[in-house]
């Protein structure tokens, strides 16, 4: 898998299929994934950030992780929208 492959708007999976977010784009190393998949209260409104290294695959649309979607989700990094 090279970060060239992912693209804007791709959708990010779980290794079991779950939703996880949406690919804004691939900076430093990391998946940014847009703000509406940001969650509710303090999480909303931010940039999360996945690393490239959890990426398994690029299966047409889609970025398959090699965690599931749970687990993916508390790997994520949160910026703030000062650096967003």
């Amino acid at each position: 898998m090279h970060a060239s492959e992912i693209k804007e708007h791709m959708e990010v999976i779980g290794a079991d299929g779950v939703h996880v977010g949406t690919v804004d784009r691939v900076e430093n190393g990391k998946i940014k994934l847009i703000k509406a998949d940001s969650g509710e209260g303090a999480h909303k409104g931010h940039h999360h950030f996945i690393d490239l290294g959890l990426v398994a695959d690029v299966e047409g649309d889609k970025v398959r992780l090699s965690a599931n979607g749970d687990v993916a989700v508390s790997f994520e990094e949160e910026g703030s929208s000062k650096f967003a």
